[in-house]
């Protein structure tokens, strides 16, 4: 089964608003055995999206759309799918009951004139229950296919999807007689480029047939999307293990956990396994480490607290780095970086720690330390490893890869 995705909005082609919805709704449609053939974004105009939703009929009679379900007169997205289908819009005076004791419920008073709009179905489409805003989601099916309508909202969407639009397609799926067919798994990696990626796995990807492997580059990392399409739900994840298991021993340490594995969480499992707790010191990170880890639901358990030694006076008054040794080798230093992660497990009294300090640019390099400069310097029970790199990009990416490579010298660390 193929169908296409239209995202609807003038801020998607402007480059406002990144288009989540689009690599959200192909992963989930993927994995009901479903392909999309096709994703295209067009602006807050109906003749356009009546064109892309015509387009996509013609070829899969299958559409999904995003956006443009709101109130406001740049919504456009309902009226144009309606006359495509021949299904004049038409006050639904359920749903407008139902829209009214929502706006009670949080005090709004009665529905707005603007709103009322959003009860207008087309004749014949079935509702789909969005209980986190006021815009339904629409199936509506007839002679040109069907089109499914969905909030532009992410959280809206999904739940729409996950709730009403996936049952059912499966279902759809179920009554043809057809299976899902693509199966996925992804790989984290940290620590290793995607050309030193390609150059350790290239031998293996032949042999990982019917599996096919994607390099996905995040920054921070590398992702391995592992996908098999055409197979039996069993064969696919026996074939998608046997690859996993063949992929690992070439990935070593790089590997540090699978789907959405953030490696904050993976750091804290392995210090929570050993009953270690952990401490941060950041200079050049501002924070970023201490709030990479306090985004982990439960890192209480471990995470005891950080300092963000911006200045060098606060490295010398608040992590006790001598004064003579920042005179002598300077802020951005391997020898200021341990004394950092000393200074900081010493004053949490932690069995682990953190210590970050660079020169994140623009300005500040100099021809022996250019900017992007990092000095990392971690401590694991009695175990101790400082780490030099020079990263490239500006200021922001300077900070996200030190705040990674940190957490993963880490991470390395207390795995022995």
């Amino acid at each position: 089964m193929d169908v296409e995705l239209v995202t609807v909005g003038t801020e998607l082609l402007l480059g406002f608003t990144l288009d989540t919805n689009a690599a959200e709704l192909a992963r989930a449609l993927a994995g009901v055995g479903v392909r999309v053939a096709r994703r295209v974004s067009v602006g807050d105009d109906e003749a356009e999206i009546r064109s892309a939703v015509a387009g996509a009929l013609e070829r899969t009679g299958f559409v999904v759309l995003t956006g443009g379900l709101g109130p406001t007169s740049d919504d456009v997205t309902k009226r144009a799918v309606a006359a495509l289908f021949d299904a004049p819009l038409e006050l639904d005076e359920a749903y407008l009951a139902q829209m009214e004791r929502r706006f009670r419920s949080f005090r709004r008073g009665s529905v707005p004139a603007s709103n009322r709009s959003q009860a207008e179905i087309p004749r014949g489409a079935d509702v789909l229950p969005n209980p986190r805003g006021t815009a339904p989601g629409l199936w509506l099916s007839g002679g040109p296919g069907t089109a499914v309508m969905l909030p532009g909202v992410p959280h809206e969407m999904r739940g729409l999807l996950e709730e009403q639009v996936l049952p059912r397609v499966a279902a759809l799926l179920s009554e043809r007689g057809e299976v899902p067919t693509t199966r996925s798994r992804t790989l984290r990696t940290t620590g290793i480029t995607e050309s030193g990626l390609q150059d350790a796995l290239g031998a293996l990807e032949a042999s990982l047939a019917p599996v096919r492997l994607a390099y996905l580059p995040q920054g921070i990392g590398v992702d391995l999307r592992l996908t098999v399409w055409g197979l039996p739900h069993a064969a696919a994840e026996r074939e998608l293990t046997r690859a996993v298991e063949a992929l690992l021993p070439a990935l070593g340490r790089h590997f540090y956990g699978e789907g959405e594995a953030d490696l904050a969480a993976v750091v804290l499992d392995r210090l929570a396994a050993r009953g270690w707790t952990l401490a941060v010191a950041e200079s050049c990170t501002g924070g970023m480490i201490g709030a990479r880890i306090t985004a982990i639901a439960g890192s209480s358990r471990v995470f005891r607290g950080g300092v963000i030694c911006y200045a060098d006076e606060s490295k010398v008054r608040d992590l006790g780095v001598p004064e003579a040794l920042i005179r002598s080798e300077g802020a951005v230093s391997e020898q200021v970086a341990r004394a950092m992660a000393a200074g900081v497990a010493r004053r949490f009294g932690t069995e682990a720690s953190v210590a970050v300090t660079g020169i994140a640019g623009p300005s500040g390099g100099s021809e022996e330390k250019p900017v992007g400069t990092v000095w990392i310097a971690v401590r694991a029970g009695e175990q101790e490893r400082a780490l030099g790199r020079r990263f490239p990009g500006g200021r922001r990416e300077v900070r996200r890869r030190s705040t990674q490579a940190a957490l993963d010298l880490l991470r390395r660390l207390v795995e022995g």
